[in-house]
């Protein structure tokens, strides 16, 4: 028998040159062990359709021998074998400052490993969708960047910085999110060092649309005015006061849950009412005649009312609260407040692309550097790269079909 040989197999009629077939003189196709590689010891098995072997006499023996000399070949790893996903634990199972309310079941282990966390988001539990509905949509808006940053010189033209530190912090607060809700079951401590990240992402979020709303959208009567002068300093005092009240709140949460709501409530409404102040008095004045209506204002009317909506979800426990322990793993506040959020900043239901916010932003800029009586902040004249107008005059006027230069006047 050829080395390396182990069982016979039946080639089938005509195989071996005979009427009636028979089996292969060379004990050709079978299940055999590949000879040593460079003086290694393990043999790689190969497995060759011995489907007849355990019908034969002392096939199974073989068969057993076979696979006993291959199982160092063939082995798993133990730690592969042993990973299971974590178990998940009811309201009453688990420590008082882990527990949600009116979500009943769902919790994960309150001394979760780091590996743990990460697959439990592949487990359906009552953080997997607050995770995943903002992680996935970090990728949409890191996506919507590329885009801007292939239209737009960030580095060399100051008059799309405001829009760049925006579109940075869009794109950083989802993703700190969604790595709060997954680690946030490590342990107590670690459970409030997540979420005051998440707080301090969401209040960089606000800057950012304090800063792009205070260079392109504010009123044109506001120029140099006081408030204009201090509008991004006030945000970012905003910031500050407003993040340290958020975690403030997290301390008493257990002994005064309603005096914690009210706190953290305020912590991010306050910010959202002076950052889009501007936004407040454009939209009014187009209102009352003064602008023509634009898509720029159609995507910020949107973000107001998408923000409108989150605030009412994170304040009012709906729909859970009318039924607890229906809505723990999907459809609870916390998760349409989460879809709200991310899907502000996509007007118009999301149904086309090319307006969002950033582009509702990067619009307003636009019309500002084209329309007389355009502001400049520091005195500088704006500077596009040659074929941005074109792109900007396609994207702001919805129809991709009319590509005609604009003339750019200035107010000097």
């Amino acid at each position: 028998m050829p080395e390396g040989r182990v069982f016979p197999v039946w080639r089938g009629i005509g195989a071996s040159g005979g009427i009636a077939g028979g089996w292969s003189e060379g004990w050709g196709r079978s299940l055999r062990w590949e000879p040593d590689i460079l003086g290694q010891r393990v043999r790689i098995p190969v497995f060759d359709y011995p489907v007849w072997v355990v019908l034969c006499r002392g096939g199974q023996a073989r068969l057993r021998e076979v696979c006993e000399r291959g199982r160092g070949a063939i082995r798993l790893p133990a730690d592969m074998l042993s990973i299971k996903l974590p178990e998940l634990f009811h309201i009453h199972q688990i420590p008082k400052v882990f527990r949600e309310d009116s979500i009943i079941s769902g919790y994960r282990h309150p001394r979760s490993s780091a590996l743990d966390c990460v697959l439990s988001s592949f487990q359906m539990n009552n953080e997997t969708v607050n995770i995943w509905t903002h992680f996935l949509p970090t990728w949409y808006f890191l996506w919507r960047f590329f885009v801007l940053c292939s239209t737009l010189n960030f580095l060399t033209d100051s008059y799309t910085w405001p829009l760049l530190v925006y579109m940075l912090l869009i794109c950083i607060y989802p993703f700190t999110s969604s790595c709060a809700h997954t680690f946030s079951t490590m342990s107590p401590e670690s459970r409030h060092i997540c979420y005051f990240f998440d707080y301090g992402a969401l209040s960089l979020y606000s800057l950012g649309c304090a800063i792009s709303y205070g260079y392109y959208v504010v009123p044109d009567s506001w120029v140099n005015s006081w408030l204009h002068q201090h509008f991004v300093p006030i945000a970012v005092g905003n910031t500050l006061f407003c993040t340290s009240l958020s975690c403030y709140s997290r301390f008493l949460e257990l002994q005064f849950p309603q005096r914690s709501k009210v706190l953290r409530t305020g912590a991010f409404v306050v910010p959202f009412i002076f950052d889009t102040v501007p936004l407040f008095c454009r939209i009014l004045l187009c209102c009352g005649g003064s602008c023509s209506p634009s898509d720029a204002l159609s995507s910020h009317c949107y973000h107001l009312l998408f923000a409108f909506l989150t605030c009412f979800l994170f304040t009012a426990h709906l729909p859970e609260r009318l039924a607890p322990g229906r809505f723990d793993y999907f459809g609870h506040s916390h998760q349409l407040f989460h879809v709200s959020a991310w899907w502000a900043p996509l007007p118009d239901g999301g149904r086309d692309s090319r307006h969002d916010v950033a582009e509702g932003v990067a619009c307003s800029a636009w019309s500002h550097a084209l329309l007389p009586g355009h502001h400049r902040s520091a005195g500088s004249q704006p500077r596009v790269e040659p074929g941005h107008h074109r792109i900007f005059s396609a994207r702001c006027s919805g129809n991709p079909a009319t590509l005609t230069p604009t003339s750019r006047t200035h107010r000097r």
